[in-house]
């Protein structure tokens, strides 16, 4: 005899499988769409350039934890992007053996194609090393498109160059809670910073902490050096099951935090939803996600109130471009992950300056500076009366340190000659 689903859902267990679901997962039938990797309804696929020239190469730099790309075509014209950091030797080699092929003999012009068609064809590899090694190649078009039309990508994408607030960003767990907050202060008075941001716990701790008690001890020992007036909030990184990450969160609360990042195991979306319902501070998190089926699901359950895309975690502008789409349609700000002064920053710094539903600042890492002395490029990102002055020059305006190259580990993959 064959089973049919309607008989299925007549058993009791049936029954109370579809019961446990909530009625928002399943729209009216009559409503529903279905706009492909993330697009909101009336997406509009970026039109920056006349189409008609074809990426033929494809190189690679990688040196310790960064790596840079660059783009050029038929025509001559080049562009320069950068990897996820971490691991960018793995990134490259996904980058010229997954991502180029597909990216290789393209017309840049179609943005959108490109980085769904690189998604498409890698479906067994979900996604993380292949939306790093895509960063590279997005953002790296991204500042062909600058150079071609003479203006910077944040103009290109309706915004304008200029300076942007940003907050101080801690990544620190081995620093007492007095030390945490005698050096915020001090920043706040040398650079003008208005809004920190400190360590909880520890990343995927299992309700643990860095040293017995510190959490429930910086969070008031931050807030007393720096006083009311500045905004703070607090990075959990995945440590705590649902009854702590509430219980540090009223401790936020109590302190006036402005909102409580990542509590839960970024992956378990439903303990995230449980803190957001429990709590009064805003939820923030998904720098870790770069499935986009995944953010519109975190955006529907509620398993967030700030969405957090790292741009290059999640494949690059245009990708970033469309979780931020979802959050505005949703009501939701945008307060983009950038925990190193790598490019990572200053891409940041472009989507913030262009979309509607940007955050009040953007992240700015307050330990060693990567980039000192324009290690990695110029002109350097510095922070003065708490803002930093996005650069104005076509592209991402800036350029590669030279010097770092030459001393970089270097792939190449090129169109074959027909």
């Amino acid at each position: 005899m064959k089973l049919r689903r309607r008989d299925l859902l007549k058993t009791g267990a049936g029954l109370a499988s579809a019961s446990a679901w909530p009625s928002a997962a399943f729209p009216a039938q009559g409503a529903r769409s279905y706009p492909y990797l993330g697009r909101t309804a009336g997406y509009a696929d970026f039109a920056v350039i006349p189409r008609g020239s074809t990426i033929t190469r494809v190189e690679s730099w990688t040196q310790g934890p960064y790596g840079f790309v660059r783009l050029t075509t038929n025509d001559g014209r080049e562009g320069w992007g950068q990897m996820s950091v971490y691991e960018p030797d793995i990134s490259a080699m996904v980058l010229h053996r997954q991502v180029a092929p597909h990216v290789l003999g393209s017309d840049p012009a179609l943005i959108d194609d490109l980085v769904d068609r690189v998604i498409d064809a890698n479906m067994k590899f979900p996604w993380s090393y292949v939306c790093r090694a895509l960063c590279g190649v997005d953002t790296a078009i991204w500042d062909l498109y600058g150079k071609v039309k003479g203006q910077p990508v944040c103009a290109l994408l309706g915004g304008k160059a200029g300076s942007f607030p940003v907050y101080g960003s801690s990544m620190r767990r081995d620093i007492t809670p007095e030390a945490e907050g005698a050096r915020l202060a001090r920043l706040r008075d040398e650079k003008g910073f208005t809004a920190f941001k400190v360590r909880l716990g520890t990343p995927t701790g299992h309700d643990g902490d860095a040293s017995p008690g510190r959490s429930e001890k910086v969070i008031p020992a931050a807030r007393k050096a720096v006083g009311a007036s500045v905004r703070l909030m607090g990075d959990a990184n995945s440590c705590y099951t649902p009854p702590k990450a509430i219980e540090i969160g009223r401790r936020l609360e109590d302190q006036g935090y402005f909102w409580y990042e990542e509590p839960c195991p970024y992956w378990e979306l439903e303990w995230s939803a449980e803190v957001v319902a429990a709590l009064k501070i805003p939820v923030s998190g998904g720098e870790q996600d770069n499935d986009l089926a995944q953010w519109r699901r975190m955006i529907r359950m509620k398993a967030v109130d700030i969405l957090q895309p790292d741009l290059c975690y999640v494949g690059g502008i245009t990708r970033a471009w469309r979780v931020a789409k979802m959050g505005q349609d949703a009501g939701l700000l945008v307060e983009p992950h950038s925990a190193n002064l790598s490019l990572a920053t200053l891409f940041s710094l472009h989507l913030m300056a262009a979309i509607r539903n940007a955050g009040p600042f953007a992240e700015f890492s307050i330990e060693d500076d990567v980039n000192a002395g324009e290690k990695l490029y110029g002109p350097a990102l510095t922070v003065a009366d708490g803002k930093v002055r996005i650069p104005d020059g076509p592209g991402w305006g800036v350029t590669i340190n030279r010097g770092w190259l030459e001393k970089a580990s270097y792939q190449k993959s090129e169109k074959a000659a027909r």
